[in-house]
Order: C-alpha cells, then sequence, then structure tokens
C-alpha cells in the first residue's frame, strides 16, 4: 500500500495533528484551522494512524479512515495524510524524527489537546518529542488546569511561550511550547461511535 508524501516548501511551518481520527469530525477541523491561525502555520497534515499504542481496540481500517477524514477537512492548507504507514513507525517521537529526515528544511510544529498533555509523560520517549520540535497545546473543556500541572508543564515550563506570542512558536527552538485556550465545538469521535454513526468496514485480509 503506498501513502504518499505531502509537499512543503523549504522554510515552511508545519503544524503534525496525530490521531486515530476514528472518525474525523468537525472538531478536528475546527482545531486545525485555529492552530494555523494561533501558532502562525503555513501548513498542517493530519497524521492519520494505522494504529494507537495506548488505545486496547484498533481503529477502523486506515483507507476507511483516510477517505472520511477528506470529505470533513476542506482547506487547502491541510493534507490528509496516512504517512506513518509509509514510514512505518508507531510512536510520535519516531515519526518526528523520520519526518525531520525526509523534510530537513521544513519546520515542524507537534499538536496536540491539552488532555494529551496531561498524559504526555505516558508517550515513548516522550522528552524526546519535547525537545526535538516546538510543540502547540490546544487547551479542550476541562482540561486546562490538570494539563498546566501535567508532569511535562512543570518540567518544560522554562521554555513556554506566552500565548500573546504564540505566533512565534513555529520559529521557536525546541524546547519551546505554547497553550491556547481555543473555543471547542462539543463534539467526539467517540461519541460519534456510541453514537453508531460511524460503522467501520472489515479489515481487508
Amino acid at each position: 500500500m503506498r501513502h504518499s508524501f505531502p509537499y512543503a516548501a523549504p522554510g515552511q511551518v508545519v503544524g503534525l495533528l496525530g490521531g486515530s481520527f476514528d472518525p474525523a469530525h468537525a472538531g478536528h477541523a475546527h482545531i486545525t484551522r485555529e492552530a494555523i491561525k494561533l501558532f502562525g502555520l503555513d501548513r498542517v497534515w493530519w497524521l492519520v494512524t494505522p494504529g494507537n499504542p495506548l488505545k486496547a481496540h484498533g481503529p477502523a481500517p486506515l483507507q476507511q479512515r483516510l477517505k472520511h477524514a477528506r470529505t470533513v477537512m476542506h482547506d487547502p492548507r491541510v493534507d490528509v495524510t496516512g504517512i506513518e504507514a509509509a514510514l512505518q513507525t508507531r510512536y510520535t517521537a519516531q515519526t518526528l524524527k523520520a519526518l525531520q529526515r525526509h523534510y530537513p528544511r521544513v519546520r515542524f510544529v507537534w499538536l496536540m489537546g491539552a488532555d494529551n498533555l496531561s498524559q504526555l509523560h505516558q508517550w515513548q520517549d516522550w522528552r524526546n518529542i519535547m525537545d526535538r520540535v516546538p510543540v502547540g497545546v490546544l487547551a479542550r473543556p476541562g482540561q486546562r488546569i490538570s494539563a498546566r500541572m501535567s508532569r511535562a508543564a512543570k518540567l518544560y515550563a522554562p521554555y513556554r511561550i506566552p500565548g500573546r506570542l504564540s505566533q512565534t512558536l513555529g520559529r521557536a527552538a525546541p524546547p519551546a511550547w505554547c497553550f491556547v485556550n481555543v473555543p471547542m465545538v462539543d463534539i467526539s469521535s467517540s461519541a460519534i461511535r456510541a453514537a453508531g454513526k460511524w460503522k467501520s468496514s472489515p479489515q481487508p485480509r
């Protein structure tokens, strides 16, 4: 299975939003547009993962999730990609290392919700992520306090960029991270699945 590598011009700042997108929804599209605006990004790539190592049950087939995600995200600045399948990486730290090898003149910013910052210390090689690229954190309802009190936030407190300077994040030398509050769309992939509105196709044999 071939997954084409998205294009980015040398010097561009590209935000990376990873996840299972099982399924992608309007909330993903909303935070993507907010990230472009708040962090001064040139592009965003959705990294639709083959599988999430922290989840016990596998998602719908990759091709199904990619196809649906492309019906949700309509913006010429955004690429929906399954590049991790081509890179054969499973963890974020591995993916970032591989992307920097393939795109040595592109500036990457890792994007995450505040809920992910709360549990970042559980990710494999999580400090390598913080040390390798700037990180943009978008606050979700109910996660602001726990995220700011998280292990990662405390350890990297000296490298936090104030929200009012968020547009400088992409050009900052890592470690650097910025926490911004954004209005969120009250929708989640788990709620969509629970409501029976996302039917997974059978896995290909």
